[in-house]
């Protein structure tokens, strides 16, 4: 393991064959980089890469949950609503970091109003990135939720095609006015999407870059959000529950049952 400097927070790097992962602790542990063969994949910025979604992924409606017969509210910042948790705010502290792995793990706190831990872990392979996310807390119970928003480039550069999209969902969360799931599951339609599917037996999404590399994004998880209406980047985002589901199917974690959540993504070139 070796960690430097970059422009933006401090990165811990990590190699494997010809993959390299750079993952930045200080600025709510995303990752900032990943390079297969020299060839970056992620869009770059301190606000994109990949980074997790905790303790709720996508919106809380008018950011206010319900736990028991207490009423939450949290920072509106995505008017109206609350967005994509506290976690990529946070400074996550290394707990153990080697040539292809490592683990980070941040406290719960104000705004987030109950105490827990957080701990993140990423393994590395040649042909493979493997990501796991806890919440645990040793008092209170209180739903939460857990997840990854990667932006993955639409377009490798080099003169390449453009990604294409490919996976097999169960259903899709029909989308209100408000970008919230209304509750009702329809037929999956066409993109561009902004929208949560369903996938029972487990997120699959592939990605391809023609002639030039196969993606695939695998979770236990049967929720996934597609986005892909920006220009530059497209978003496929595992995740242990819908949005707004602090509300809609909370799941509560305990001392004696924390929320756990697992990612792969697994590649081959095609040149």
């Amino acid at each position: 393991m070796t960690t430097e400097e970059t422009t933006e927070t401090k990165g811990v790097r990590l190699t494997a064959g010809d993959a390299e992962l750079t993952v930045s602790p200080e600025n709510g542990c995303r990752i900032g980089s990943l390079r297969i063969g020299g060839t970056e994949l992620l869009r770059q910025g301190p606000r994109f890469g990949s980074f997790p979604m905790v303790p709720w992924c996508g919106r809380v409606e008018l950011g206010r949950f319900r736990n028991g017969g207490r009423t939450h509210q949290l920072p509106v910042t995505s008017p109206p609503h609350a967005i994509h948790g506290t976690g990529r705010e946070a400074a996550w502290r290394p707990v153990s970091t080697g040539p292809s792995a490592a683990s980070f793990t941040y406290d719960l706190a104000d705004p987030w109003p109950y105490e827990g831990r957080v701990t993140q872990s990423f393994e590395l392979s040649p042909d493979s990135l493997t990501v796991t996310m806890s919440v645990e807390t040793e008092v209170d119970s209180f739903p939460a939720q857990a997840g990854w928003h990667p932006w993955f480039l639409r377009n490798l550069g080099d003169g390449g095609a453009d990604v294409e999209i490919d996976f097999t969902a169960e259903w899709q969360e029909e989308r209100g006015e408000n970008h919230l799931p209304t509750g009702h599951r329809i037929p999956p339609r066409p993109g561009p999407w902004d929208d949560c599917f369903g996938m029972p037996d487990g997120v699959d999404v592939t990605l391809t870059w023609p002639g030039r590399l196969e993606l695939k994004v695998t979770s236990r998880s049967e929720w996934v959000v597609i986005y892909d209406e920006q220009a530059e980047a497209v978003c496929v985002e595992p995740q242990s529950g819908p949005p707004n589901g602090l509300n809609s199917t909370p799941r509560l974690v305990t001392p004696i049952d924390p929320l756990e959540i697992s990612m792969t993504w697994s590649w081959r070139g095609l040149a």
